[in-house]
């Protein structure tokens, strides 16, 4: 990344790191599928941030076109560190989480002068590129926490809320806002100016759920659980017409104003889960899974992005999707299969679901190697463990954990 050359450094050199997109679920797929590559990546990404000053963005050809929004480097390194993936120096990893984290270039000095990103002092994507860096905050917040380092889990928690300036208790949504904190006007949820307005490929519907590390915190701006899910039920039941000349052409695979084609979005369904509707999160998902993948021609409703529309789809046919990021435990939601085995380095990890049918696509009770299991969610650990998770479908609705 520096344009010099260098030795060999003992491991395999990657590129291509559409980091955006694959955080979300490329990357937590390649930690329990081929945990030895997820070394190579980290390492290199590593080498990246002594190369160029900073955890890459977007490189490709071994080059930075910083293409995309937020710090998305920040979060398969810091995930890495909370999973415990074997050859990765921690502390090397997270003094180039912090070190990419303090850099004040694109926009973040803003963000840090003013506690979000003014759209009269950073013209686009504003609200966009301070929602990825708060959720990478909340990245590096888990791997500071993990490594003991309590000062600056605590910097980062707080950063991470960032988002929370642009929430519009009037209108109920993330809205770009200037220096002076006055609103953008005029102001349209369903409205897109592709690459030019205060998202990045989305609409204020697609960015309000963009806070999947701090889901109370987004629960907490609408006012309860209930406003909350009442405005989730509605993101899919608006109208999907989007408003703009120029509107993003990547704002694809619509279900209401929910965009299953492009990645802001690709955790929104399992909110449902976390807020405890699980079943809500089944319906959805069986929908996304039956109608918007297929193996044809255009069977992908979005861009590929380096394997992110498919690892969605791996991992939410298993039955279960990392919705925080860096988080280190996978949501449940409806599996597909009947029995699907993983290869882990510890064995065998089999995920069974009894009585499963399109109509019996509702978990009503879990078990653990055995042993009935009460928690929506699934450690990396216990999957990486070996062992079997089984799943027991029926075709009534119903949340079989205490939701707090």
């Amino acid at each position: 990344a520096d344009g010099q050359m260098h030795k060999n450094p003992g491991y395999t050199t990657y590129t291509t790191y559409s980091l955006w997109d694959t955080y979300r679920a490329a990357m937590p797929l390649m930690t329990i599928m081929h945990p030895e590559r997820m070394t190579d990546m980290v390492n290199t990404m590593l080498a990246i941030n002594d190369e160029q000053g900073r955890l890459p963005v977007w490189h490709l050809w071994g080059c930075e076109t910083d293409c995309m929004v937020g710090n998305p480097g920040i979060i398969p390194v810091a995930d890495a560190i909370i999973k415990d993936i074997a050859g990765v120096d921690q502390e090397r990893a997270f003094a180039a989480i912090k070190n990419t984290a303090m850099n004040e270039g694109r926009g973040n000095g803003l963000r840090m002068k003013y506690g979000y990103i003014p759209f009269d002092e950073f013209g686009k994507e504003n609200v966009a590129f301070d929602m990825e860096y708060a959720l990478a905050d909340g990245a590096a917040a888990l791997a500071a926490e993990k490594l003991g380092k309590t000062e600056d889990a605590k910097y980062f928690t707080e950063r991470s809320h960032s988002y929370r300036n642009y929430f519009d208790k009037e209108t109920g949504f993330i809205r770009g806002l200037d220096s002076k904190r006055q609103w953008r006007t005029p102001f349209n949820p369903r409205s897109s100016s592709h690459r030019s307005d205060d998202y990045c490929e989305g609409t204020a519907w697609q960015y309000l759920w963009l806070v999947p590390h701090d889901v109370d915190g987004l629960m907490g701006c609408f006012g309860s659980r209930e406003i909350m899910l009442s405005k989730l039920d509605s993101l899919f039941t608006a109208s999907s017409e989007i408003i703009g000349e120029v509107a993003s052409s990547d704002i694809t695979g619509l279900i209401g104003q929910y965009a299953h084609g492009n990645e802001p979005g690709h955790h929104t369904i399992y909110l449902y889960t976390m807020l405890g509707e699980p079943w809500k999160a089944a319906d959805r998902i069986r929908e996304v899974c039956s109608t918007l993948y297929f193996d044809a021609e255009a069977g992908l409703s979005g861009n590929e992005d380096v394997g992110q529309m498919s690892a969605w789809y791996i991992l939410s046919s298993l039955g279960f999707y990392e919705v925080e990021p860096a988080g280190g435990r996978y949501w449940f939601g409806t599996p597909l299969f009947d029995k699907a085995e993983i290869d882990v380095p510890a064995g065998v990890f089999t995920v069974v679901a009894d009585n499963n049918s399109a109509e019996n696509k509702y978990i009503q009770r879990v078990w653990l190697n055995g042993k009935e299991y009460d928690k929506a969610w699934i450690s990396h650990a216990d999957i990486m463990a070996g062992g079997e998770l089984r799943f027991e479908m029926g075709n009534t609705p119903k949340c079989w954990y205490e939701v707090k």
